[in-house]
């Protein structure tokens, strides 16, 4: 079993193209990645604590002489914002709404859902730069287009970074590879097309938000997962039966071996609010979806190892 000191992996995956790769992928332990040019690098995410976005900086800093000049963020959540003030001499861009909610939720550090967590210092610190659609960042001869998938999917606020010249293609947390998906702050059916949006590119190499870096085949068993839940949901709700009954009962199958399976109960609120109407991304009741995860889990808080 993974600890809280294993240490992290960086991982050329093309020539001055990383992943920052954090095992075991679980809660708020992300990936994040680099590209490193002559006179600067972009960062694409930071980490959930100071210690591990200190780690991710020393890896940069292991590769390359050149400053942390750009930090993408891919969206949101804590696990991928919370290092951002670290990055003090970075310009941080990141979709509108991901400014507007990293600004929102504030530092993310639940003890009652995440038990006892080295944060450490943490401060707010959100994109400074913001867009819509897309921005491209130079990088010697390599471009990072950073593209919003539009809809909401992960969450409300997803962006890609594409290094075409690579083949590359950071996906934030429209990937989770061994992981479960988490969907309650996005959306089912969105999440179904990002993956053939995320397709389209064609990458080479995926990095993904969480877990080993893959190819993207590792797709199809996300598909295969999300239409699982839709499925679930469907017969959960002809039959009455509340998200969390539905869960405790449910037969995993061959997504027994995913990690965090209590998120699936958090994916089957959505799942019943977008059946019942409810727009992709619009706010759910998230304590309830939150306090279900904990009782699947046994009572007690969610691993979380960051």
């Amino acid at each position: 079993m993974t600890d809280r000191h294993a240490a992290p992996t960086t991982v050329e995956v093309a020539e001055r193209t990383y992943a920052f790769v954090q095992p075991d992928g679980t809660w708020f332990i992300n990936n994040a990645g680099f590209v490193v040019g002559d006179d600067h690098v972009v960062l694409v995410d930071t980490c959930a604590t100071e210690r591990r976005t200190r780690a991710l900086l020393d890896a940069v800093a292991a590769v390359t002489d050149a400053p942390v000049r750009i930090v993408v963020n891919t969206h949101h959540h804590g696990d991928h914002t919370h290092g951002n003030y670290l990055c003090t001499d970075a310009t941080i861009v990141g979709h509108r709404r991901c400014r507007e909610e990293v600004e929102r939720m504030g530092i993310m550090t639940l003890d009652s859902i995440w038990g006892a967590v080295e944060w450490g210092d943490l401060q707010l610190r959100s994109p400074d730069l913001t867009f819509d659609e897309r921005v491209d960042l130079v990088v010697g001869d390599l471009t990072v287009e950073v593209r919003a998938f539009g809809d909401a999917a992960h969450t409300t606020n997803d962006v890609v970074a594409w290094v075409p010249e690579r083949g590359v293609l950071y996906t934030g947390d429209l990937v989770f590879h061994g992981g479960t998906p988490f969907v309650v702050m996005g959306s089912i059916s969105g999440s179904l097309a990002s993956l053939d949006w995320l397709r389209s590119f064609q990458p080479a190499v995926i990095v993904p938000g969480h877990g080993p870096v893959c190819g993207v085949d590792a797709l199809d068993a996300i598909e295969a997962y999300f239409r699982f839940v839709q499925d679930l949901a469907a017969e959960g709700l002809a039959a009455g039966v509340p998200p969390l009954e539905l869960a405790q009962r449910a037969d995993l199958g061959p997504f027994a071996g995913l990690t965090d399976p209590e998120r699936l109960v958090a994916n089957l609120h959505r799942a019943y609010a977008e059946a019942e109407g409810t727009p992709p991304g619009d706010p759910i009741d998230y304590l309830t979806a939150f306090s279900d995860m904990l009782a699947l889990n046994g009572g007690g808080p969610l691993r979380c190892l960051a």
